[in-house]
C-alpha cells in the first residue's frame, strides 16, 4: 500500500507512545509538530504555490484528515455511538496571518475559485454549498465561541486529497481544518473535544444537520486504532481492528453532496418524528425528545426491546404530515413552524417505522462489532464481515440511502473476496468499505478494478482516489517549519 507522505508526518513522536486515557484526550489540544518542509514534497509544493500566489511564505500549516465509517451509519445524529477511523487523505492548509481584516482563500485545485471577504462580516449562503463556505463555517464557529468581533485577516491556500462528495468527509475535514487554523492564528487554546463540538455545531451553518462523527474522528483520531465515538458527553475509545484483515475503500464515482440535497435532512427529520411518536405512545414528554436514543434512555430498555416497541407502535406505511399531527395532537402549522426544518416543510410522506428500525438495529451492530474486536475469536473477520453486510442491507432497504452503483460495487467486492462490504458515509453515492483478508488483498484489488472500473468510464477517475486499502491514521495537527 502506498503511503501518502503526510502519514509519516502525522505519525506519533516517540514520547507520545504512552497510552492516553480519555481524560487526557478531553483536555489536550491538537499536537504541534516542527517539520523540515523541504523533506516533504507536498508541503514544499504547497509552500511554493503559496509564495507565487501571495508573494510571501506561510507561517504555519494545518492538516485535518478525512474518515471512513466502518459501521454505524446515520445514527450519530440520533445519539448513538459510531465506529470510524481517520484515513491518510486529508485537508492541508498553508496559512499567513495578515494585518488587514481580509480573509483571502485560495485552492490548489483550479476547479475551486479564489474567494475573499471581511473577517468581521462572515456570510454563509446555505443555498450554495461552495467550497469556501465550509472554511467559513470553521472560522465562524471559533469566532463565535470566543465572542470575538475584531478579527485579523489571513491568507490561506487549501490543498485537499480527499475525493469530494465521496462519503469520506472532505467537507467536515475542511471545516475542522479551518477551525484549527483560526484557533492557531488567534493564539488561543481549546481541547480536541471542544474543537470537535464547535466544528460540529458550526457545520450546521451550511444547512447540514449532521451528528458529530466526522468532526470528532478528525480531531480525536490516533494512528493505528479505530475509535468508538460516543456522544453526550463526547468521548472516544480505542478499537483494535483484526491484524489479519485490511479495510478497502472503493469509490462508486457517483457524487452526492449532503448540503445540496434534501435526502439527508429528510432522514434526520424522519428520525426526530419517529422519536416523538414513540415517546408520545409511551407517555413520555415527547415535546422535549429529539433523538431516538433519548427514548431508549428514558424507557431504560435494551436496543432489542426498542426494536419490538418500534414494531408495536409505528406502522410500515408512510405517514402523512396530517397523520403525524393527529398522533401528536398538534396542528399542521405547529408541525411546520415548531418541528420541521425549513427544507423539510414541503415533504408529503415520512417513513418513520423503517428509519427507526434501521437506527436501533445499526446501533446494536456497532456494539457487537466492538465486542467482537475485543474478544477476537478465531472467526473475527467473518463475524465482522457479517455485521457489515447486515448494515448495508439495512441502509439499502430500511434507510434507503444506497443507489444502484453502490449496490453493484458491494456485490462485486463480496464476489472477489471481501468478507463484508457496505456503503459508508451518507450514501446516495460515494464509497463502500470492505473487510478483506490480508492474504487476498492484491487479487481483490485487481479483480474489483477490472470488474467495476475498467468495464466503464470510471477508469478515468485516478486509481488512487477510486480504490485503495487504508489503515487508521492520526488526527488534526499544526505544522511549524523547523
Amino acid at each position: 500500500m502506498s503511503r501518502d507522505y503526510l502519514g509519516n508526518l502525522a505519525s506519533p513522536v516517540e514520547t507520545a507512545e504512552i497510552k492516553k486515557d480519555e481524560r487526557n484526550m478531553a483536555t489536550e489540544g491538537p499536537a504541534v509538530r516542527r517539520v523540515q518542509v523541504a523533506e516533504h514534497p507536498r508541503l514544499l509544493k504547497l509552500k511554493e504555490m503559496f509564495n507565487s500566489k501571495f508573494g510571501s511564505v506561510p507561517k504555519f500549516y494545518v492538516r485535518a484528515p478525512g474518515r471512513v465509517n466502518i459501521i454505524g451509519e446515520h445514527i450519530d445524529y440520533c445519539g448513538y455511538s459510531v465506529l470510524p477511523m481517520a484515513i491518510e487523505q486529508d485537508m492541508l492548509i498553508a496559512v499567513e496571518p495578515v494585518k488587514t481584516h481580509v480573509l483571502q482563500l485560495a485552492n490548489t485545485n483550479p476547479l475551486y475559485p479564489d474567494f475573499s471577504t471581511s473577517a468581521n462580516n462572515i456570510q454563509i449562503d446555505k443555498t450554495k454549498p461552495l467550497w469556501h463556505n465550509y472554511f467559513l463555517c470553521g472560522f465562524k464557529g471559533i469566532q463565535e465561541h470566543f465572542g470575538l468581533s475584531d478579527l485579523t485577516g489571513m491568507n490561506c491556500l487549501v490543498d485537499g486529497n480527499i475525493p469530494p462528495s465521496s462519503g469520506l468527509s472532505s467537507s467536515s475535514a475542511l471545516v475542522c481544518c479551518a477551525g484549527l487554523v483560526t484557533l492557531t492564528v488567534l493564539g488561543m487554546n481549546l481541547s480536541k473535544v471542544e474543537l470537535a463540538e464547535i466544528c460540529t455545531k458550526s457545520e450546521h451553518y451550511i444547512g447540514t444537520e449532521g451528528g458529530g462523527m466526522d468532526q470528532s474522528i478528525s480531531f480525536l483520531a490516533e494512528e493505528g486504532t479505530a475509535k468508538l465515538i460516543e456522544f453526550s458527553p463526547l468521548r472516544a475509545t480505542d478499537v483494535k481492528l483484526p491484524s489479519g484483515a485490511v479495510f478497502v475503500i472503493a469509490n462508486s464515482c457517483v457524487e452526492m453532496n449532503k448540503a445540496a440535497t434534501s435526502h439527508f435532512n429528510i432522514r434526520v427529520m424522519e428520525c426526530w418524528l419517529a422519536a416523538k411518536l414513540l415517546a408520545k405512545h409511551k407517555c413520555l414528554p415527547w415535546e422535549e425528545v429529539l433523538r431516538l436514543e433519548e427514548v431508549q434512555a428514558k424507557l431504560e430498555v435494551s436496543l432489542e426491546e426498542m426494536l419490538l416497541i418500534t414494531e408495536d407502535t409505528l406502522h410500515s406505511e408512510p405517514y402523512s404530515p396530517e397523520e403525524i399531527c393527529r398522533c401528536l395532537g398538534i396542528s399542521l402549522q405547529e408541525l411546520k413552524t415548531q418541528i420541521l426544518s425549513p427544507n423539510t416543510q414541503d415533504v408529503l410522506t415520512f417513513k418513520l417505522y423503517q428509519r427507526a428500525k434501521h437506527v436501533y438495529s445499526e446501533a446494536a451492530r456497532v456494539l457487537q462489532f466492538k465486542k467482537i474486536c475485543e474478544e477476537a475469536p478465531d472467526n473475527t473477520v467473518q463475524l465482522l464481515g457479517e455485521l457489515m453486510n447486515q448494515s448495508h442491507v439495512s441502509c439499502r432497504d430500511m434507510y434507503e440511502c444506497s443507489c444502484p452503483e453502490l449496490d453493484q460495487l458491494v456485490d462485486i467486492c463480496r464476489k472477489f473476496g471481501a468478507q463484508g462490504s457496505r456503503l459508508t458515509g451518507a450514501g446516495w453515492g460515494g464509497c463502500t468499505v470492505s473487510i478483506v483478508p490480508a492474504d487476498k488483498l492484491s487479487s481483490f484489488l485487481a479483480n474489483v478494478h477490472e470488474a467495476y472500473y475498467q468495464r466503464s468510464n470510471r477508469s478515468l477517475v485516478p486509481e488512487k482516489q477510486s480504490l485503495f486499502a487504508t489503515k487508521p491514521g492520526g488526527g488534526a495537527l499544526v505544522f511549524l517549519e523547523a
